[in-house]
Formats: structure tokens, sequence, C-alpha cells
């Protein structure tokens, strides 16, 4: 996502998570390195540095000596006083987990999306109803996904290996972009689009290597069928990052149950003689209603409204 198409509110937000990474425990040279070509980047996100620079001066304690801030200009205390009602709240989500000893956690509601910067440079972006929880170290670089679908481009350092784990599976990657889902059920896959990845497994033997993937290439690891490969097309893996979700030849059933990823209402197949039928095309993750209409209309079958059930059935 490019900073034109980010709104001024998610630019504060990363701002605020990079200060309170200079107050962290895992602070390092590859921290500082990161900031200073993210404040490179892009000059608003010099200008958002400096206003949760301003908010952090007022939290009593605070030492801002260490930290390579651009040369703020003058604002007066009232005007500092007057953000930082919204600010020191989103000092809170950036910074908070700085000041206790548990990992960082970042989650979405369903429905929803964020990106997010570690220290290091890597950007993650989750899908809706998504958590992933933060475990780095000065060896390694490790960031647990609870639950949900995530992007991670990450940033290359030889030196700390970057790893995601998802239930009893890991994905080893250097310097690479790749998607990981975590279902509820235990399925999990891979999408590997630039550089190399490695994913293993646990077994009681130990660790097991599943596979290596080239880009374009996908795992899928379930608890009943084991780890399957494939190639799947990236436009419609990685589509929810514009909003849509893609069916090729999908089941029904299947389509009804991703695009109940993204809403609080429930698409249900009410006509079991509904379940095979295939869909194929591109429908908004924003409105689950529409994308009900859309196929009721390609298949001639019927929308019925049942609280927060959207109910399709033939007649």
């Amino acid at each position: 996502m490019s900073d034109r198409t980010r709104s001024p509110a998610e630019i504060d937000a990363e701002a605020a998570a990079w200060l309170a990474r200079l107050h962290g425990p895992y602070r390092s040279r590859d921290t500082d390195a990161a900031l200073k070509a993210w404040l490179k980047a892009d000059a608003a996100h010099e200008q958002a540095f400096e206003r949760a620079t301003e908010i952090w001066d007022l939290i009593p304690g605070a030492d801002l000596r260490e930290v390579p801030a651009p040369a703020p200009h003058y604002r007066s205390r009232r005007g500092v006083l007057a953000m930082a009602a919204g600010g020191l709240a989103l000092i809170a989500i950036g910074g908070g987990y700085t000041l206790l000893s548990r990992p960082p956690v970042h989650e979405t509601p369903v429905g929803g999306q964020q990106v997010v910067m570690l220290d290091d440079g890597t950007r993650v972006s989750l899908n809706t109803d998504s958590r992933i929880s933060i475990l780095y170290s000065e060896a390694e670089r490790r960031v647990r996904l609870d639950r949900g679908e995530a992007m991670f481009e990450v940033m290359r350092n030889r030196a700390r290996p970057f790893i995601v784990m998802a239930g009893d599976e890991q994905v080893r990657a250097l310097g690479t972009t790749f998607i990981v889902r975590h279902d509820r059920g235990g399925r999990m896959a891979v999408t590997l689009i630039e550089g190399r990845v490695e994913v293993s497994g646990r077994t009681r033997a130990g660790p097991t290597r599943i596979a290596v993937l080239i880009p374009g290439e996908r795992v899928t690891v379930t608890p009943s069928a084991g780890a399957a490969l494939d190639r799947p097309s990236i436009e419609a893996v990685s589509a929810w990052r514009r909003g849509e979700v893609v069916f090729e030849d999908t089941s029904l059933i299947e389509a009804a149950e991703e695009l109940n990823r993204y809403s609080g209402d429930r698409l249900v197949v009410a006509d079991p003689s509904l379940a095979s039928l295939r869909i194929s095309g591109v429908f908004s993750t924003n409105d689950i209603g529409e994308a009900a209409e859309a196929i009721a209309a390609l298949h001639r079958i019927r929308v019925r409204r049942d609280g927060a059930d959207i109910r399709l059935t033939r007649g």
C-alpha cells in the first residue's frame, strides 16, 4: 500500500509505533536504520514522527535524548496538549506493550484490515479477524500468527532469521514476501510471492521439513490430509488487500464460507442441492448482501433475509 493512498491516521499510528520501539527492550541498530529509511521515504513520515515525539514529551519519565527525531519546529504547549487528547491514546496503542512485559499483539476485527510496521522495517498486512504476536529477540525475529491471514514483506537480515509460527508449522524467510493463512480448524497455507521460504512442522521425532517454496507456489497443510503443493493465482490469493475475493470454479458452499469471514452477517446455503453449484467471479468483501445478490442473479436462485442470515434457496 503506497503512502499516497494511506490516511494521515495510519501514518500517525506508524510514527507512534516507531517511537515506542525506540524505547522498547529490543531496540538495535536495525531498528535505528529502519527508522531512518522510513523517515526518508516521505515528508509526511517526518511530520508524523515529530508530532508523536512532542506528545511523548508530555508523558512523565519519557527520555527522548537518544531518539533520532527530526528537528522540531515551534509549537505552543497549548497546541500540543490539544493534540495529546487523541495522540496519547495513539501512543498507547503503538507502544503500550513496551511498558508491559508481554509480547506486542496486533489484531483486526471481522471485516477489518491493518498494516503494521515491525521494528526492523518488516511490513505486515493483516486481513479480517486476524491476530499476530511479536516475539522478537536479539538472535531472531519470530511472529506468531494466532489466527487469520497476513502478508509479510520481510526486511532482509541474515544475522536474525525471520520466522512465522502458525499452529504446529513454521515458515522461515529471509528478505522475501509471502502470505500465511491460519484457519481455526487447523488448516494452514503459505503462498510465496517473492524470494524463498522453508516451511516445516513439528512431530514427535522433532522438526521436519514440509516444503521449500519458490515464487508462485503454495503449500497447504491440514490435520486430515497432510501437505499439498499447488500454484494458485497470486491475484486471487492476495485479492483481499484490494477488498475483494476471487472465486474460480469454487463450490457455492466454499464461496459462502469464504465470504462469511468478512462479515457479521452470514451467507447460508439453505438448499443442500445448491452446495455444489460452481461459482466464478470477483466479489467485494465489504458487502456480503451485494455479493449474495450477484451470485443469485447469475445462477437464478433466491435470496432471503432472516435476521443476520442471508439464505440462498432455489425457490
